[in-house]
């Protein structure tokens, strides 16, 4: 059985020698629960297809489900996602924030995380100080899911050790975490489709 390691990171200046070790865990298949600018998610690197199966199980995900990238910034963005001018404006202008963008996948994506039949991804850039320097040291995105079980709300450590000590590798504590979700942003046709409103502002 999994037991948890719990991490206690500082969220404007995270301790590199801590964000070093869940860099390693992520590189040797690990899950991880972390805090964002809104909410706690899971993730693991990008090719964990035992991870990907792992959070999908956690969460009760069905294979339609939309996986996000958690990105670093949008310096890479055209190796995952295709996007033309004007979505490539609207993300440049309001990332990074509390939003996850679905757009179209590129071949660089592994199909297992894309949508089976729209072919779509999610991406998402966080404000939150702890993931830029995860993803900085780490230098890939995460696979990623916000972490939302039924029966349960995620505020603090305590709410996530609760639920998922024995499913996740390592859980890392910033102290209070609010669980708005994101705003969930659907470009992938071409037009711009509020899909979920949460934490980030819809007046774009």
């Amino acid at each position: 059985m999994v037991v948890a390691q719990i991490l206690a990171i500082h969220p404007k200046n995270p301790q590199q020698r801590l964000i070093k070790q869940v860099v390693d865990e992520l590189n040797a298949g690990g899950v991880i629960a972390y805090p964002t600018d809104s909410g706690y998610a899971l993730g693991t690197a990008l090719g964990n297809k035992n991870g990907l199966e792992r959070i999908r199980h956690i969460r009760s995900l069905s294979k339609r489900h939309d996986f996000t990238l958690m990105m670093r910034d949008l310096s890479h963005i055209g190796e995952y996602a295709k996007l033309d001018n004007n979505a490539f404006r609207l993300l440049k202008k309001i990332l990074p924030g509390a939003y996850t963008f679905i757009l179209q996948g590129t071949r660089d994506v592994p199909k297992r995380l894309l949508h089976p039949k729209k072919k779509t991804i999610g991406l998402r850039v966080s404000t939150h100080g702890v993931v830029q320097a995860i993803l900085d040291a780490l230098d890939a995105p995460l696979m990623s899911v916000s972490l939302i079980l039924e029966g349960y709300d995620f505020y603090d450590i305590n709410d996530v050790r609760k639920a998922l000590e024995n499913q996740v590798d390592m859980i890392i504590d910033d102290g209070y975490c609010p669980p708005e979700p994101t705003t969930v942003i659907d470009l992938s046709s071409g037009s711009i489709e509020i899909i979920r409103q949460g934490a980030g502002d819809t007046n774009i």
